[in-house]
């Protein structure tokens, strides 16, 4: 990506994978920019990572070709509406990692049909394995797109959706993804305990078991039935456990979940876009 300059405006969690990761990809540091209230955050990513830090979000935007949202959603008519005049001044590329917040409501509250890449990440990007999703506005170009994906791929895997609506997908799928998992492995590290073993042992089996079929998923060019299906003895444990799973139809027990995470979405972007 050609080195443009970025403003981070919140510098929060989110934003703050976003800079390490920047940073440990060899962007130079003091061309990202970052305002956030609080002192102590703005101390601390000055510190660690070499950027410039502000307290007023208007001079964090000074000089940027790049505008990422990363405060929360509540606020985000607030914010978009103070800075709307310098955004207006720099024209910059938009991109909100604000979840929920469509991208219509961003414009309007900016004063002007600014270029919006909207990015649903999940909390894994603050350990550099997120999956995102990013869907741009009719008025972003390829080389926004590129600069847009350049970016968030600094924190994990980037998809392009086609439609802004499947943005909702990717939160109920991605975006609520991980405390799924956490629930599953919550549930088989109690089974472990039920069944003899100490907390600690239990806990550290099912988190290795975790992160070992994950990465045969992803290493593998099969699909997550088929290898399940591959490490599935006819008359074995693993066929006599999966046989309780399937009969709790735990499918359609998963599609329930994910389409009520999906109406909840589409309820608080319903909700945000009405903001004033």
């Amino acid at each position: 990506m050609t080195t443009t300059r970025i403003a981070f405006i919140g510098g929060g969690n989110m934003a703050t994978s976003l800079i390490a990761g920047l940073v440990a990809d060899g962007y130079a540091p003091d061309s990202l920019q970052v305002a956030d209230p609080n002192p102590d955050r703005r101390e601390m990513l000055q510190t660690r990572y070499g950027v410039r830090v502000f307290a007023d979000n208007r001079e964090a935007l000074a000089e940027v070709d790049t505008l990422v949202l990363c405060v929360k959603p509540q606020l985000a008519a607030q914010v978009c509406s103070e800075i709307a005049d310098a955004a207006s001044a720099r024209t910059p590329l938009v991109l909100s990692i604000m979840a929920g917040v469509p991208e219509q409501a961003i414009q309007r509250w900016l004063g002007g049909t600014l270029a919006v890449v909207r990015a649903m990440p999940n909390t894994p990007a603050m350990v550099q394995t997120g999956a995102i999703g990013l869907h741009a506005s009719p008025e972003v170009g390829e080389e926004g797109r590129n600069r847009a994906e350049t970016i968030l791929r600094a924190v994990g895997l980037t998809r392009w959706v086609e439609t802004e609506a499947q943005i909702d997908a990717v939160t109920a799928l991605s975006g609520s993804g991980p405390a799924y998992f956490f629930l599953f492995m919550e549930a088989l590290e109690e089974a472990g305990i039920s069944l003899g073993l100490d907390a600690e042992t239990a806990r550290l089996l099912t988190i290795q078991t975790a992160l070992g079929a994950a990465k045969m998923a992803v290493e593998s060019e099969d699909t997550p039935g088929q290898l399940r299906e591959r490490v599935t003895s006819p008359g074995g444990t693993t066929e006599r456990a999966l046989e309780h799973l399937l009969k709790a139809d735990l499918h359609a027990l998963m599609k329930r979940a994910a389409h009520a995470a999906h109406d909840r979405a589409v309820e608080i972007s319903r909700s945000l876009s009405e903001q004033a």
